[in-house]
């Protein structure tokens, strides 16, 4: 099964926008490789305009020059991705990646590039071209590179279906494909023309839909044809925006499942923002983290780190090589809210052994306070418990908290 547990990873967006180069990427592999691969990291992905040459910051360039190939075709740039030359595109760095014991992931956007179709570019594989499979009317909000398809037509069935062979050429093991999650109705058929052509490309491709909020209603949908799907926009080292996904959660929890995660987005830890040329660390507070980690695990989120890998401080490293904390991700399931409340929060997240649960209590508020998980909640008699985060016995599922801090402990029956 693709995507038997949620995905876990990095991804250049946070750290380098658009501005990825295939030196940073391999660095960033390196760093995984030596200190993370044996907690269960594994995806390296190259995030959005990888196409794109003169890409340097978060920002878009709009209608800038894309490198593409004969059949409209996006291809890295190789002036920031030099193992691309001579047509061998991103098949060089997969197999470098793919030699680290990790897999490669690359970004897309819905549709295809509006060059290939100005161009009247043929199809690979097919009689159409790219201007017959090419919707002018459905263009992102936020970046033009792109048309959306005619999703009913033959000729856009053909576009995708060569895309994803070009990529399981390369060794991709991981597309997340954007401007699409949250653009139900007029988007599903899309959705549907995608996945097949995923799941027909002869590769296992994990595949992934951004930008959130994707809607509630259509969990089912989502479920049947993409392995995670994003439950909110982009998630930045906000309080905010991380107290707000405790709602977030609650309603897509029930939703996660082996082959169909809900996705919080990636973790925003570590040096961020690396693209301006002047060092940015998360703004989260250390508590915050512990937090986000915790809600993360115990929800089943996919997990992609947002931050440049070799810059981590040790506290960094620390928190994304909790093992314990990790298991959860595996070794529980149904996992939900028991209680919550403006300044609290408590989950419950049985083991899949029936031995026992994870339990772990939030404090949301901007004081410290204790937060204690209500013991009818457990679904067996409380016989040990051990928190995850300092590592150590406990007798009650109790805690004094810092303001935006969390605990979670191992209970066995």
């Amino acid at each position: 099964m693709i995507a038997q547990y949620p995905p876990m990873g990095w991804n250049s967006w946070d750290c380098y926008g658009a501005a990825i180069t295939e030196d940073t990427v391999k660095a960033n592999a390196d760093y995984m490789a030596k200190h993370l691969k044996e907690y269960g990291w594994e995806y390296v992905v190259v995030d959005i305009q990888w196409y794109q040459p003169t890409a340097s910051t978060h920002a878009y360039e709009p209608f800038s020059h894309l490198v593409m190939d004969g059949y409209g075709r996006l291809l890295p740039a190789e002036n920031r991705f030099p193992s691309a030359a001579g047509g061998l595109g991103f098949k060089p760095l997969a197999a470098y990646i793919h030699s680290l014991g990790l897999k490669f992931g690359i970004h897309i956007m819905r549709g295809l590039p509006r060059m290939a179709a100005h161009q009247h570019l043929p199809i690979w594989n097919s009689e159409a071209r790219c201007d017959q499979a090419a919707n002018p009317n459905s263009i992102c909000a936020w970046n033009p590179d792109m048309y959306g398809t005619k999703a009913d037509l033959p000729a856009a069935k053909a576009y995708y279906d060569s895309i994803f062979h070009l990529y399981a050429e390369w060794g991709v093991d991981y597309v997340k494909c954007d401007d699409i999650a949250r653009e139900y109705p007029h988007c599903k058929k899309e959705i549907e023309i995608i996945s097949e052509a995923c799941r027909g490309c002869g590769r296992d491709i994990v595949l992934s839909l951004s930008p959130g909020p994707a809607p509630l209603e259509q969990a089912e949908h989502l479920k049947q044809y993409a392995n995670l799907w994003r439950i909110t926009d982009d998630f930045w080292d906000d309080w905010r925006l991380l107290k707000a996904m405790f709602e977030r959660a609650e309603k897509w929890c029930v939703h996660a499942g082996p082959g169909h995660w809900p996705d919080a987005d990636m973790l925003p830890v570590g040096a961020l923002r690396q693209c301006y040329g002047k060092p940015d660390w998360t703004h989260f507070t250390q508590a915050e983290q512990r937090t986000m980690m915790t809600l993360w695990c115990m929800m089943r989120s996919p997990l992609m780190i947002g931050g440049d890998l070799p810059k981590n401080d040790a506290f960094t490293l620390n928190l994304l090589t909790n093992g314990p904390l990790l298991a959860i991700e595996k070794e529980s399931w149904c996992a939900h809210p028991v209680c919550a409340t403006e300044t609290s929060c408590c989950w419950l997240a049985p083991r899949k052994d029936g031995k026992g649960c994870y339990a772990a209590v939030f404090n949301l508020s901007d004081e410290e306070q204790t937060v204690s998980f209500p013991a009818a909640s457990l679904e067996g008699t409380f016989k040990t418990a051990t928190e995850l985060w300092s590592g150590k016995p406990s007798e009650r599922l109790s805690a004094l908290l810092p303001p935006h801090d969390a605990a979670v402990w191992q209970v066995t029956y």
